[in-house]
């Protein structure tokens, strides 16, 4: 089989930050990597399910909410996957991004979603840790740019 394109990044050389992914048509996968990959150090799964639903529910309901198509974890727990129509300026996308973690950054109360008639998981999840992850990718994109978005080599 072809391998996929995601497998073809040279995880030992990827570091946090936002990454184009690649472009299908009129959709941009963006890499949102939260941890070095193969460190050992990986979003639980209460960080992740809080993360998802945040992220998701702030990404889905702010300006550019019409060209947002997927918010989602990465199986490997380091990061997300931000998939938007190409009508968004890669540095929208990063202002976002960064909007969307000061969200979950300041979040206190109940998580959308996570009732027990809403959530397929609703007893795991991890509102203080979210809040840890968020505040660290908030420094690791302070002064993140579209020259930034391209994975190293």
């Amino acid at each position: 089989m072809k391998k996929i394109a995601s497998f073809t990044v040279n995880h030992d050389k990827l570091e946090k930050g936002m990454y184009t992914s690649r472009t299908d048509g009129d959709v941009v996968t963006y890499d949102i990597r939260m941890k070095k990959p193969n460190m050992g150090d990986y979003l639980n799964n209460g960080q992740l399910h809080t993360f998802e639903h945040l992220f998701a529910t702030y990404a889905r309901n702010s300006a550019l909410s019409d060209q947002v198509v997927y918010v989602g974890p990465m199986g490997c727990r380091t990061g997300f996957y931000f998939l938007v129509r190409d009508a968004v300026t890669p540095q929208e996308a990063i202002g976002l991004v960064k909007k969307c973690f000061a969200f979950i950054r300041d979040y206190e109360g109940e998580i959308p979603g996570s009732k027990r008639e809403e959530c397929g998981n609703y007893k795991e999840h991890d509102l203080p840790g979210a809040r840890e992850v968020a505040v660290d990718m908030l420094k690791v994109l302070d002064n993140w740019t579209e020259a930034d978005l391209t994975y190293a080599e």
